[in-house]
Order: C-alpha cells, then sequence, then structure tokens
C-alpha cells in the first residue's frame, strides 16, 4: 500500500468482486495502491472471492453476505468490525436482473422478477449503506456503480428502470446521510466487458457506439479509468460532492 496515495489510512468495504474482470475488482486494486485496507465481501462463493483477493496487491478479508437477506445485513457490521474499526469507504457494486427482466419483452417480465431486480440493483443501495453507517465516521464516502438510465438502452429491460431508481435512492440517501457528514455519489460507466456487461443482450452494439460517438474514445477492456474515479470520490478530495453522479464514458453523454 502507498503510504502517500489517496487514501493512504482509509478503511474500505467493497462488495461486487465476482472475477478479475469486475469493476469492483478494479476498484479493489486501486484503493490498495493509493494505501487503503480493504475489506471485500462475497455472494454465496466466498471461496471464489478468496482466490481473487489474493490475486490483489495484498489479500483482503472477505465476509459474506446476501443483500436480500435480513440477518445478514443486521450481523454485517460485526462482521466487518473484526477485521476493521470503521468503514471511511462503501462501494456498492451489486446489480441483478433475472433473464426475463432483460433483453425484449419488458411487459411480459413477471413482477416477481422484477421485484427481484429493483430489490438488488437499487434498493439494496439504502439497505447496505444502513447496515454499515454504525462504522461510518463523519467524512465518510459511498460510491455506487451506475449507467445512464435517462434514456432506454436497448437490451437493459427492467435493468434500466432500477438503475434510475438507483439515481434516486443516491440523492435521497444524499439528503438523509449529509447531516453526518456521509457522501454518497454514483459513478456512472461506459460499457464494459465483465461478467454483468456480459448478460446484456445487445452489449457489443453498444461498445460500438461509445467508440463511435465518445469524443475521448473508449476502451471496454479496461477498467482502470471507471476504478481511479471510485477512488477519487472514496478521497477526501471530493469533501463536499454527494448526491452527483460522475460520468466516466469518454464523454459519449455529453453527445447528442
Amino acid at each position: 500500500m502507498a503510504d502517500g496515495g489517496l487514501l493512504a489510512g482509509k478503511q474500505l468495504l467493497i462488495t461486487g468482486v465476482i472475477t478479475l474482470r469486475s469493476i469492483a475488482y478494479a476498484v479493489a486494486r486501486e484503493a490498495q495502491l493509493q494505501g487503503a485496507r480493504i475489506v471485500l465481501t462475497a455472494y454465496g462463493r466466498p471461496t471464489l472471492v478468496r482466490r481473487l483477493s489474493a490475486r490483489l496487491p495484498e489479500p483482503a478479508p472477505v465476509v459474506d453476505l446476501d443483500v436480500t437477506d435480513e440477518s445478514d445485513l443486521r450481523s454485517l457490521a460485526g462482521r466487518v468490525s473484526e477485521h476493521l474499526d470503521r468503514v471511511d469507504g462503501l462501494v456498492h457494486a451489486i446489480a441483478f436482473a433475472p433473464a426475463s427482466c432483460l433483453g425484449a419483452g419488458f411487459l411480459a417480465a413477471p413482477w416477481s422478477d422484477v421485484a427481484t431486480t429493483l430489490r438488488v440493483s437499487a434498493y439494496s443501495l439504502a439497505a447496505l449503506t444502513e447496515a454499515v453507517r454504525p462504522l461510518m465516521p463523519a467524512g465518510a464516502s459511498v460510491v455506487g456503480l451506475d449507467f445512464d438510465a435517462a434514456r432506454v438502452s436497448p437490451g437493459y429491460g427492467w435493468m434500466g428502470v432500477a438503475k434510475a431508481g438507483l439515481g434516486a435512492t443516491a440523492r435521497a440517501l444524499a439528503a438523509e446521510y449529509g447531516p453526518r457528514g456521509i457522501r454518497i455519489n454514483l459513478v456512472s460507466a461506459g460499457p464494459l466487458r465483465t461478467a454483468a456487461g456480459s448478460a446484456v443482450p445487445g452489449e457489443q452494439a453498444a461498445e460500438a457506439a461509445w467508440q463511435q460517438r465518445a469524443p475521448l474514445g473508449w476502451d471496454p477492456t479496461d477498467p482502470r479509468p471507471v476504478a481511479t474515479a471510485c477512488v477519487a470520490l472514496l478521497s477526501s478530495q471530493f469533501c463536499a460532492t454527494t448526491g452527483s453522479v460522475i460520468h466516466v464514458d469518454g464523454g459519449y453523454h455529453a453527445m447528442a
């Protein structure tokens, strides 16, 4: 870990590490390089996450977490406190939609599947933040991963609705947690070749559109620009920024 990095002395809880290509893995790696001490969460496959943790600059502890399990959420702060005495930064990199909620057939998706999509991909930001709140001091930062849901994205279906809800949730949380000195922000990324991205029909077409229209260009194989933006928001450099969405998409969102 870097002694003088942006996150020197910071302690973070990072969700969503499922492969080496995960944005969350890139965030974890960059955070350690910038001086942070981290803990990872695992949903259902702790052995896999521990193997991925071993590939980081420094292996990190792993705690189990199912954000739809109330008992997991109630016990989370206690289990994290076995490794960290506080949480200065929380990374929400959690999203899921059943197959019926992606691609064509938007109106055919059953409510049970839509409810799962909304609970895991939007409501979980509030549930997770509140679960970790006992460990978060004033000055702590919560960063969630997003994509721009202002327009319909082919293939995203109800996930687009969930991401719009994630943005609204982040703004509401910013109002709730601001008086406690806790910041809530989102990073909206361009398409990346992650496990989550590969599940979305039409993702290759999205990549092509980004590469053509983003004024800075866009490399769908490189999550580091997104990771460095997350690290900046987790640091004290954005001490007066909350309720915001930072676009890391090569400028695509600003083009007509």
